[in-house]
């Protein structure tokens, strides 16, 4: 299972429905870095071997550009069915299997896209 760090917006239940299905979910509240910048969030979760999980999408792909050695960036297109969200990004990481440098790109419906 992955090991994962919640940017500060991400739906909490998802993060208790990702933990339920066997995943090391991080969030950033519980870390006490709550808002810090982007850029250390991601350096955060690169010290801590977490991949990091948002909808903040834009931001994270430009950091992905800037810096791609890191743990992986699950990022994710809003959507209020949790149940959903949570299926889709748990079949993301089954998929990807080996998230280090991988922004993975998860949608409403649709397979994810895996770069």
């Amino acid at each position: 299972m992955a090991r994962i760090y919640a940017d500060e917006h991400f739906p909490r239940q998802v993060v208790q429905n990702l933990r339920s299905l066997g995943h090391d979910v991080l969030t950033v509240q519980e870390a006490g870095n709550a808002g810090l910048p982007d850029e250390d969030v991601l350096a955060f979760a690169i010290v801590e071997n977490r991949a990091v999980l948002t909808v903040n999408r834009r931001d994270f792909f430009q950091l992905h550009k800037l810096q791609p050695d890191h743990s992986g960036i699950i990022a994710c297109t809003r959507d209020d069915d949790i149940a959903r969200l949570t299926a889709n990004i748990n079949d993301a990481i089954s998929i990807a299997q080996i998230l280090t440098g991988k922004v993975i790109r998860v949608y409403r419906s649709g397979p994810p896209s895996i770069s």
